[in-house]
């Protein structure tokens, strides 16, 4: 990956329904390779539009652009990142690394630790980023189908908090 051929921005409300169907065709793309089809559907209302811009009304979304096409998004409000998805044929290239470790520098600048909520197939991935598993959670969805998640929590360094 060229870090140079992108650009990482915070999102404007206009970006909102574009943010919204990146996240969603992510999830029914990569999902039911791993997800029941509730657990997959829970996913998708849970990272709805309406989700998406009231992140964006808090100035937490950010996007992750390629000449003008969106290829990656997450979100990053106080100590807590979450929704860091990379459409499907940009995954593989570096491109979530670097959204994850932006996030992580914004959330260092005034938090010693940041957290985010991790499925079982994802923990090895932010285990590889530093973070740990806190404690172990669950979340009951439709037909009885219950999605078992991690929260996860990575040390900052204390240097990071003050710089740029």
């Amino acid at each position: 990956m060229t870090v140079d051929a992108v650009r990482f921005e915070k999102a404007a409300e206009c970006h909102a329904a574009q943010i919204a169907a990146l996240v969603q065709h992510t999830v029914r793309e990569i999902y039911p390779k791993y997800y029941l089809p509730e657990i997959v559907d829970a996913f998708c209302s849970l990272h709805d539009e309406n989700a998406v811009l009231q992140d964006v009304w808090q100035n937490a979304v950010y996007g992750l652009w390629l000449g003008n096409h969106l290829i990656g998004t997450g979100t990053a409000q106080q100590d807590h990142i979450t929704r860091v998805y990379v459409l499907p044929a940009f995954q593989g290239r570096g491109y979530g690394s670097f959204i994850m470790e932006k996030l992580e520098r914004e959330a260092a600048r005034q938090y010693a630790a940041v957290r985010l909520e991790a499925s079982p197939p994802a923990c090895l991935l932010y285990e590889h980023r530093g973070y740990r598993t806190i404690c172990h959670n669950q979340w009951p969805v439709e037909n009885g189908v219950i999605l078992v998640y991690e929260i996860m929590e990575k040390q900052l360094n204390e240097e990071s908090r003050y710089g740029p």
